[in-house]
């Protein structure tokens, strides 16, 4: 799978499942996603939330995205938070996937993720032979 492809198939989807750690104990939670052209994934949240709290302590992340169709991304990587130019430059690429986003800048609490992906898994389970393939990202 080329970069252009992941980042192709990454943009037909707007949700995805993100796992944090808290205590050993693993935790996951649904996210609204958007994916800038360095295939940073990004997403919304209160700093009130377990995920938000967890990578605060914890930044690495591991997020699955797609299942229709049988087809899946899994990534790995680690989250940040970004400030200044590169908030923006984020809340850019959110915002023009969720155009409801600047509505939930407003809300107390909110704060924006990043994450960059080092590991991807893209499987396929609905082509024969099935497809399954990994890369390194970053």
């Amino acid at each position: 799978m080329t970069r252009a492809e992941l980042l192709a198939f990454l943009r037909m989807h707007r949700l995805a499942v993100v796992s944090t750690v808290h205590d050993g104990a693993p935790q996951a939670a649904v996210v609204g996603i958007a994916v800038s052209d360095d295939i940073e994934i990004i997403f919304d949240t209160l700093t009130t939330s377990r995920k938000y709290q967890n990578l605060s302590a914890d930044p690495h992340a591991a997020l699955v995205v797609g299942w229709d169709a049988e087809q899946t991304a899994q990534l790995e990587g680690t989250a940040d938070f970004p400030t200044g130019a590169e908030l923006a430059a984020c809340k850019q690429v959110y915002f023009a996937a969720w155009p409801d986003g600047p509505e939930r800048e407003a809300w107390a609490n909110i704060g924006y993720v990043r994450v960059r992906p080092n590991w991807v898994r893209f499987s396929d389970f609905g082509a024969v032979p099935a497809r399954i393939e990994e890369m390194r990202v970053i």
